[in-house]
């Protein structure tokens, strides 16, 4: 892994929805990165000016404050541009992170945006569609519902908590994504690599699909149980085709669908994040 040095300029992207959702850990991640390095802070108000200010880096190195639709945005747009290969991407997590830390970046304010000074770049696979999206984390058809976040709980650290709570309540927040109900089992084919995995006629509760490492993704399929519980099947390939009747799927922090046919790619070690050194 690439070690940074303390040195380097920081271009640090503020995302519109955390300054909504939490504007004391935004307060307190920028004073710490500002404390240990050159910054310049960009307050985008929306997803155009947010590509537009990564776009513009030059030499500094992005650093996204933002939920997990921040960080995919991110990487969507360095991607898309064909920069990925060439930029480490830093980010401290705000709001629904739940993917980034399953990637590794600490919790909390503090402890990520020192993790962005003093951390190393990792080099991660991730997955490209035939649309030219992507999936850092995982897929999943059909999409699960999304679940209402669970409240903080009240402490006495000089009320910080109980007043971000409250912050929240008060102020506009942002739209959550509307539920997605189940729709039951479904009949996809799936292949790997050009070979079936389960065809159209074998019903299926569900399939997922993930980076693993070495350049292959890891997909496992869930066929219809009828009495007792059914084998998942799983397989491993560096192409995934699904292929059934408008399906819908939830890949990392949004829904997509209905498609008819989608492949997912492979891309190994295609993009940086800055992790904690030894990590």
């Amino acid at each position: 892994m690439a070690t940074f040095a303390t040195s380097e300029q920081l271009l640090v992207i503020i995302d519109p929805a955390a300054r909504q959702t939490d504007g004391e850990s935004v307060r307190i991640a920028k004073d710490v990165l500002s404390a240990g390095a050159a910054t310049k802070v960009c307050l985008p108000d929306g997803p155009e000016e947010f590509a537009r200010a990564l776009g513009r880096r030059g030499s500094r190195r992005p650093v996204v404050i933002g939920d997990d639709r921040a960080l995919v945005r991110a990487v969507t747009v360095l991607h898309r541009a064909r920069e990925l290969a060439g930029c480490a991407l830093s980010v401290v997590p705000v709001g629904d992170t739940a993917l980034a830390e399953s990637l590794g970046v600490p919790r909390g304010a503090v402890a990520a945006a020192r993790a962005v000074l003093d951390g190393s770049e990792r080099r991660l696979d991730l997955l490209v569609d035939d649309s030219d999206g992507v999936v850092l984390g995982g897929l999943g058809i059909p999409p699960e519902p999304v679940r209402a976040a669970a409240p903080e709980p009240v402490t006495a650290a000089a009320g910080r908590t109980w007043y971000r709570s409250l912050v929240r309540t008060l102020a506009p927040g942002r739209p959550r994504l509307p539920a997605v109900p189940s729709p039951g089992p479904s009949r996809l084919r799936v292949e790997v690599d050009g070979a079936a995995v389960v065809d159209l006629g074998q019903p299926v509760e569900a399939v997922s699909v993930a980076p693993g490492t070495g350049g292959l993704a890891r997909v496992e399929v869930r066929p219809l149980s009828v009495g007792a519980e059914a084998t998942p099947v799983r397989a491993c390939g560096q192409t995934v085709t699904v292929i059934g009747a408008d399906f819908r799927y939830r890949a990392d922090a949004a829904v997509s669908g209905p498609v008819r046919r989608r492949t997912w790619r492979v891309a190994e070690g295609a993009w940086g994040l800055t992790l904690p050194t030894g990590s």
